[in-house]
């Protein structure tokens, strides 16, 4: 029997779990992609081109034969799968399953729709080396923690790639629809696909993989994997790179930084609400700024004119790129939240609607983490000094110069204080929009006064 196989955030043909067991059954297997026209086109333009290139990869990869369903909801997908199904006469569909709140509401509809027609949806493997909600504690409850939830997960762990043969059937679906073509530039050229994320490991492996541990903060330097796009895709898995690693100091630290992706998808799996709510529910309280006075400042923010260099780089960074260092993420979300009192959500967005990489697990409760409303066990009082940090993780000023051209006359680690430089401002940078101690002793302040409340 032929059976149509449901594309989702796995846009790869090896190391697919759910794919291995759609090419198990007899009689071929005919790809299909779900494509939301209106929530493509709300996306900015490196977003659309990057799931633009990695549709254009798969189907490539699969003979031109992805076949996919534009359509404007779940219910309006489902409807228009059941010819696909009728027209290959198959009563199966596979996927991966999804363990986020988006994902879960659909799989359930199509599961349910289908059913009524005498076909059955089978979900399985997930995005992730443990499935979330597989993690628990002696007693059976969740983590909320990340270090013991690690040392659970690395037992649980599947690191064994899940192989599939070279000579696959794919059934065409005769109305075979295009990839999506951009409707807004990019201000890179995007590359994506299996192919590439493959290569990119390879790349990591040689380049940066054996010294992970001591590099990976340094945004001046290429210490990072640069892997995010492909795991927030689908076009990797992480039992590929897991498969890869040792016993090393540097190897586990790249360990845990995949096992942060899945605890975060742990967390959201057992807390949906917080996919944009909060994780501590008592920081809603938390005194927030609003007016003109704090929209002028999250428009400083979202452009990198807020006059702290480190901060502004990672901005225009995002910008420029759909992408930026971890660390970086971690200074300018402190710097929106403690320096400039605005709501980690205003962030979140702002990254979901630029960042290339985005995951909705990842994106949520990294700022909540940073935000100090997360899992964090000593949250709130963590406060990123943006000038500090970046002369710790930039010490000779490269990232600077290379985003923020205002500030490329100054040598060295100058760039990171062009206040204490007589020329450091010829170059048009703007002053500072706050002045950090001041803020920082604002948002002690304010925790104060929440824990009165």
């Amino acid at each position: 029997m032929s059976s149509i196989f449901w594309f989702r955030r796995d846009l790869r043909l090896q190391d697919n779990e759910a794919l291995v067991a759609a090419f198990s059954e007899p009689g071929g297997v005919a790809g299909i992609y779900m494509l939301d026209k209106a929530d493509y086109l709300s996306l900015e333009g490196i977003r659309q081109h990057s799931l633009s290139e990695g549709l254009r990869s798969l189907s490539q990869d699969m003979g031109n034969a992805l076949h996919i369903i534009e359509s404007g909801s779940i219910e309006a997908f489902a409807e228009a799968l059941l010819p696909s199904c009728l027209e290959i006469e198959s009563k199966l569909v596979f996927a991966t399953e999804s363990f986020e709140p988006k994902g879960i509401k659909e799989q359930d509809f199509v599961a349910n729709f289908l059913e009524s027609k005498g076909i059955s949806l089978r979900l399985v493997g997930s995005a992730y080396a443990v499935r979330p909600g597989t993690v628990r504690k002696p007693d059976g409850t969740n983590y909320r923690v990340y270090t013991p939830f690690y040392k659970a997960w690395v037992n649980l762990a599947d690191v064994v790639p899940k192989s599939l043969t070279k000579d696959l059937k794919w059934l065409k679906i005769k109305q075979n629809t295009e990839i999506p073509v951009p409707t807004k530039s990019s201000p890179i050229k995007v590359i994506a696909g299996e192919a590439f994320g493959l290569r990119t490991f390879e790349r990591f492996k040689d380049r940066a993989l054996d010294d992970y541990d001591q590099q990976r903060n340094r945004a001046d330097l290429s210490g990072t994997s640069h892997l995010s796009h492909a795991l927030a895709h689908g076009e990797i898995h992480p039992r590929t790179l897991l498969a890869e690693l040792g016993d090393s100091p540097a190897h586990e630290v790249f360990r845990k930084e995949i096992a942060w992706r899945e605890f975060y998808a742990d967390v959201l799996y057992h807390y949906p609400h917080t996919i944009d709510d909060y994780y501590e529910p008592r920081f809603k309280k938390l005194r927030y700024d609003s007016g003109s006075a704090a929209d002028a400042k999250f428009v400083a923010w979202c452009k990198g004119e807020t006059g702290f260099p480190m901060v502004d780089a990672g901005m225009r960074q995002l910008l420029a790129e759909g992408w930026m260092h971890n660390r970086v993420r971690m200074i300018v979300a402190s710097f929106l939240v403690k320096d400039l009192h605005l709501e980690w959500t205003l962030g979140a967005d702002h990254f979901e609607k630029y960042l290339s990489d985005f995951d909705p697990a990842s994106n949520s409760h990294g700022w909540q983490w940073t935000a100090g409303c997360g899992t964090d066990a000593s949250p709130y009082y963590r406060i990123f000094n943006p000038i500090l940090q970046g002369l710790k993780f930039d010490p000779n000023g490269d990232y600077v110069r290379k985003y923020v051209p205002e500030l490329r006359h100054l040598e060295g680690s100058s760039a990171h204080e062009p206040w204490e430089v007589f020329d450091g401002y010829s170059g048009g940078y703007p002053a500072q929009i706050v002045d950090h101690n001041t803020e920082r002793n604002e948002s002690l302040a304010r925790l104060e006064e929440l824990k009165n409340l």
